[in-house]
């Protein structure tokens, strides 16, 4: 055998070894994936369902713009039988009328001192309850075009802040003020409100909110005449809300006779009538004086708030307001019989000789005056027998 054919046979034979190497190793990888196949544990069908949640929950409730989500104490863990305090204030007139002088106007204050201003001497009574809600009687647009009538409302958009500033979530659209700047003003507004997150109610626009586990809801309407149209519309309304669960319905109506401190026949009627219709809480407001409050069923009718934060008028007579606070008690899930309120009294400003738009919660001598004023309507239409309910 020559030694080229050594050479030959010697290389035919490492080939050979290098081929078993290969096939031995070829037979591993194919004998681990088959171990591995049947070893390995299938991701639990629970991730995916996880992730359906996670995106469920970043999604808007069933709520429609004018409605906001989440209440003061939402973040709270509902509790078994909580307690849900709202608030209610008057009319919010933040801005002015374009004709008005500039000296001494809303928007001059506001630039003169800011907007936190406004509500540096509410001494947080907002900021402390579960939900407020008040009228907001004026527009918030640059719009020009205007309605032909004596007093148009508008305010800067930015005067939004002044709202969740002072703690209030919600406001009453349904007055004779929201459209002021034709349909463009009442849009914008809507609009406005919606970038600083507060909810609104009135005409078609429901509000609905969560709080604590409780859905609240709230429904505003103009009120100026007692007919079969606007009864209809209340009950239908109150029904919807009872179908999508709501507990605690609160009913605004923009009504009375302006500086009348007795509430009319027509405005105590309805206000039976929404009660009578599943309301828990009516509350009013254009009259610009307070008028009383009435225990009726077991419900309360606060007939007219007065004004509270007001831009229509530099140096109204009547400076006297009041904050009406309810304490909802659920009792396993559904609104109890118990009743818990509170009459906090106010002016309008903070100072006698002028109106400066600064609400201001009173103490000593002037809350007793302002309590005892409410006290007084109050008997004119059906006595003060609320006052047990004050805590």
């Amino acid at each position: 055998m020559n030694r080229n054919e050594k050479r030959y046979r010697k290389r035919r034979r490492l080939k050979k070894s290098v081929k078993r190497v290969i096939f031995a190793g070829f037979i591993i990888i194919i004998g681990l994936l088959i171990f591995n196949h049947f070893t390995t544990r299938p991701e639990p069908a629970v991730t995916k369902l996880n992730e359906k949640e996670e995106n469920a929950s970043n999604q808007k409730p069933e709520q429609n713009p004018a409605q906001k989500p989440v209440g003061k104490n939402e973040s709270k863990e509902p509790k078994t039988n909580p307690t849900i305090k709202v608030s209610a204030a008057g009319d919010f007139t933040l801005g002015t009328d374009e004709s008005f002088p500039y000296q001494g106007s809303f928007p001059q204050e506001a630039k003169s001192n800011g907007l936190p201003y406004f509500v540096a001497k509410l001494d947080n009574i907002f900021q402390q309850d579960d939900l407020t809600t008040v009228n907001l009687e004026t527009t918030f647009t640059h719009a020009t075009k205007k309605t032909e009538k004596t007093f148009r409302f508008k305010g800067d958009p930015s005067y939004t802040k002044i709202l969740t500033m002072g703690g209030i979530e919600s406001v009453n659209l349904a007055n004779n003020h929201i459209h002021d700047y034709l349909e463009q003003g009442y849009q914008d507004t809507m609009d406005n409100l919606e970038k600083e997150g507060i909810g609104y109610f009135g005409y078609e626009n429901h509000y609905v909110t969560t709080i604590k586990g409780i859905k609240v809801g709230a429904l505003g309407y103009e009120g100026w005449s007692d007919t079969p149209e606007v009864r209809s519309l209340v009950s239908q309304d109150i029904e919807k809300l009872r179908e999508q669960g709501v507990k605690i319905i609160l009913v605004h109506f923009h009504w009375g006779i302006e500086k009348s401190y007795v509430p009319s026949e027509s405005q105590r009627n309805l206000a039976r009538y929404t009660i009578d219709s599943g309301a828990d809480l009516v509350l009013g407001h254009h009259p610009h004086v307070v008028q009383g409050i009435e225990e009726y069923k077991g419900k309360f009718i606060v007939y007219s708030l007065g004004n509270f934060m007001f831009g229509g008028n530099r140096n109204t007579i009547d400076k006297d307001t009041f904050v009406f606070q309810q304490t909802f008690h659920i009792q396993d899930g559904e609104l109890s019989d118990k009743k818990e309120i509170d009459v906090v009294p106010f002016s309008i400003s903070s100072v006698s000789n002028r109106n400066n738009y600064q609400p201001v919660k009173l103490t000593g001598a002037e809350a007793e005056r302002v309590k005892t004023k409410i006290i007084d309507v109050s008997n004119q239409i059906g006595g003060s027998d609320w006052l047990q309910y004050e805590k």
